[in-house]
C-alpha cells in the first residue's frame, strides 16, 4: 500500500478520519496521504427567488485550498517524516470524482469519518460516505467519530455465503488481509431464523481465505445491522468487513438509514470493498 486519500470536509469527525489515516499509514508502510476536498458551486435556478449571494468559483477554491492548508499544518506534526502529506481541491460531487481521483493519485484505498449524532448530523455528514461506500470501486474504511486508530490484528468479516466467489473481490480482500495478517472471524448472520447455510458456498470461502485461519460464526438473530456490529464489539475487533452487495442478505444494511445505523452507532470502524 502506497497512497491513501481522505476526503474531508474540514469537520473534527473528518480530521480525526485524518489521524486514523495516519496511524493506518504507518502499519501498512504507505507513504503519501492526500486530504481532498471536493466542493461544488450551486448555480441559481433563473425565476426562483433566492436569498443566497452568488459565489465567485476562485473565491470558492482559494477558501476551499485555504481549508486544505489548515488541515495540512495541524496534522502535520503527528506525520511520520517518512510519510507525505499532500491536498488537492476539485469542483466536484465527491461521490461521482472520487474514483477519478483515487486513479490520478494512484490511491489504494479511501479513508472517510462518518458521524453519530443528531440526525440532522448524521444525514449531512454522513450521507456523502454512505454515497461513497455504495459507489466506489475503490476500498473505503469508514471511521466513526470516537474511533481512534488501534492496529488492526483482529477483522471481523461478516457475509452472507451467496455467490461468494462471484461478489468477493478476491484480488483486493486478499492483498489487505496479506498486509494486515489479522486474527480472522467470519460471521453469517441467519436472518429471521431463516437457514443461510450452503455447503458450497461454505467450501468456496473457506478455499479463498484457507491461508488466514478464519474462524466461522453462525449466529440467529432477527437483526442484522444491530447482531453484526454487536458481534464485532464483543469480538474487539479492530475492523469490520462488509462486501456491499446489491442484493442478498447485507443489501438492508447498506440502504442509506442501515448504513448510517451501522456506521454511527459502533466505534468498530468499518472496510467496504466492493463486488
Amino acid at each position: 500500500m502506497k497512497t491513501i486519500i481522505v476526503p474531508t470536509d474540514f469537520s473534527e469527525t473528518a480530521y480525526n478520519a485524518a489521524r486514523y489515516a495516519i496511524g493506518l499509514a504507518g502499519q501498512t508502510g504507505a507513504t503519501r496521504i492526500v486530504l481532498y476536498h471536493a466542493y461544488e458551486l450551486i448555480v441559481p435556478i433563473p425565476d426562483l427567488p433566492t436569498a443566497v449571494p452568488m459565489v465567485n468559483m476562485d473565491d470558492l477554491r482559494a477558501s476551499s485550498m485555504e481549508g486544505l492548508r489548515n488541515m495540512q499544518s495541524q496534522l502535520k506534526q503527528s506525520v511520520p517524516a517518512n510519510i507525505t502529506l499532500d491536498i488537492r481541491a476539485d469542483n466536484h460531487l465527491l461521490a461521482a470524482s472520487i474514483d477519478q481521483v483515487c486513479r490520478e493519485e494512484l490511491a489504494d484505498i479511501i479513508v472517510m469519518g462518518i458521524t453519530g449524532g443528531s440526525q440532522l448530523e448524521e444525514i449531512l455528514v454522513g450521507s456523502n460516505t454512505v454515497d461513497v461506500v455504495k459507489t466506489s470501486a475503490y476500498p473505503v474504511i469508514v471511521v466513526p467519530t470516537h474511533a481512534g486508530f488501534s492496529p488492526i490484528r483482529k477483522v471481523v468479516f461478516a457475509c452472507d455465503l451467496r455467490k461468494v466467489t462471484k461478489t468477493t473481490r478476491k484480488d483486493v480482500l486478499t492483498r489487505l488481509l496479506d498486509i494486515f495478517q489479522p486474527e480472522l472471524h467470519v460471521v453469517n448472520i441467519q436472518k429471521e431464523g431463516r437457514e443461510n447455510f450452503h455447503p458450497e458456498e461454505n467450501q468456496a470461502l473457506d478455499n479463498m481465505l484457507h491461508n488466514y485461519n478464519p474462524q466461522y460464526h453462525f449466529l440467529d438473530r432477527p437483526n442484522v445491522p444491530d447482531a453484526v456490529t454487536s458481534f464485532a464489539q464483543e469480538q474487539k475487533a479492530d475492523l469490520l468487513l462488509i462486501i456491499p452487495k446489491r442484493h442478498g442478505l447485507f443489501d438492508s444494511i447498506f440502504k442509506r438509514s442501515n448504513t448510517s445505523r451501522i456506521a454511527f452507532h459502533t466505534n468498530v470502524p468499518l472496510l467496504s470493498i466492493h463486488e
